[in-house]
């Protein structure tokens, strides 16, 4: 991480926060630390909280070290699932696997996972993560006496939460706090509706999301006759939460002492991952440009982009207190304005090489992401298949095509505009 301190000015202390972004696999690593990540956070198969196979292999966990490293950049392994008896004799073989591959930290909400951390892998710090449920200054210092190098915050601390665990706990005690993405109905994602509703457990990284979607009222004697709790002929989403969104005021957040600016979304696509990273790196350096300014304006371009890849509606979450923290109660759908429809896999002579990952055709609305955050209008003229045949759309999957464009970087993505017909 970059140095902590960044100036000294009325006995307030800077910081220059990490930007951590979410690796679901190795491609998504790759797309994480190109858009400007200073770390990320990825899982093996087992204790990571996500079932999905898109996680890491021990061999690609330690591919993916060696790409970060290679840049300055750190991985951490989430560990932070609560294991079983049989799951915790199994902990020792991943856990030297993790700092065999060379693992920047790990990430435990379990004692035992951290004592096995110590115990397999002392040279390697330890995180606490959200899943503690740390929300007081107490436990942060307790888990720091535990041998913990950080502590990833509660989601429903207050800015004002945050300050005061900071003065109250030791200044070599790391603090990480979620900036973005989806939030979770229950305290730290401590449910058990899909474990009851649908027999899939949350812990397992198996949840359904019950809380999103709709409901309605039903009256004992009445059983069949459901009635609609508010006025929205479609239900009501009683416990769906919007999504968290901090960009307008990361400055408050570096203010209140957070060392690590999270990001959410090990599941979600390496585009999502590359627009939210880039739109936070964009965010976090207008901040740093002028640190003592408490009149920071966030530039139009960073909130754009946080628009261009699907979300809920969003909210400032708990940061200026619980009545802040809006649910979402008309609706569980994703607002999608624009969708990605291809890589750039190669530029030379003006013309881009690129991967399908979506159609597109000529005359439709496009933009290029940039690595370095830029979003660029295009307009191309026209559209080659592999075969070096004009065409006028891109409908085969994965396909390779070339288009005429200014010059672009190897990993910038392609994204069309979702026009009123298609939704």
């Amino acid at each position: 991480m970059t140095e902590r301190v960044l100036k000294r000015e009325d006995d307030f202390m800077l910081q220059i926060p990490e930007l951590l972004a979410p690796a679901g696999d190795l491609e998504r690593l790759r797309y994480a630390i190109n858009y400007g990540a200073d770390a990320v956070y990825c899982s093996l198969p087992e204790f990571g909280m996500r079932s999905a196979p898109a996680n890491f292999t021990p061999e690609q966990l330690a591919e993916g070290v060696i790409y970060a490293h290679a840049r300055g950049r750190k991985v951490y392994l989430t560990m932070n699932t609560l294991p079983t008896n049989e799951e915790a004799d199994r902990l020792p073989e991943a856990i030297k696997a993790a700092a065999t591959a060379g693992v920047d930290a790990f990430i435990v909400a379990d004692l035992g996972v951290l004592e096995a951390c110590k115990q397999f892998a002392p040279e390697i710090d330890v995180h606490m993560s959200t899943q503690t449920g740390i929300t007081n200054w107490a436990a942060a210092r307790a888990a720091y006496n535990m041998g913990a190098k950080r502590v990833v915050l509660a989601r429903e601390m207050s800015l004002q939460d945050i300050a005061t665990l900071r003065d109250k706990t030791p200044p070599e005690l790391e603090i990480e706090a979620f900036v973005h993405g989806a939030m979770c109905m229950s305290i730290s994602g401590r449910c058990l509706l899909s474990n009851y509703m649908a027999g899939r457990d949350a812990n397992r990284g198996q949840c359904v999301q019950p809380c999103r979607w709709k409901y309605y009222l039903s009256e004992e004697t009445r059983p069949g006759q459901l009635y609609e709790i508010g006025e929205n002929e479609n239900g009501s989403y009683i416990l769906n939460a919007n999504d968290l969104c901090t960009a307008p005021f990361i400055d408050l957040i570096c203010k209140a002492g957070v060392d690590s600016l999270k990001i959410e979304g090990r599941a979600k696509t390496f585009y999502y991952v590359a627009s939210v990273t880039a739109a936070y790196r964009k965010a976090l350096d207008q901040y740093l440009a002028d640190p003592l300014n408490d009149n920071f304006e966030l530039s139009d371009d960073v909130l754009a982009e946080l628009t261009r890849t699907s979300h809920r509606h969003y909210s400032p979450g708990f940061y200026f207190g619980r009545e802040q923290a809006r649910q979402a109660t008309d609706s569980a759908t994703y607002i999608r304005e624009w969708e990605f429809v291809g890589t750039v896999e190669s530029w030379e002579n003006g013309v881009a090489s690129c991967q399908q990952r979506g159609k597109w055709s000529l005359g439709d609305t496009l933009e290029v992401l940039c690595p370095d955050g830029r979003s660029i209008p295009l307009h191309p003229e026209w559209i080659k298949n592999e075969a070096g045949e004009s065409v006028e759309s891109t409908p085969h999957a994965m396909e390779k095509y070339t288009i005429p464009t200014p010059e672009l970087p190897p990993m910038s993505l392609l994204r069309r505009k979702v026009e009123t017909l298609d939704k």
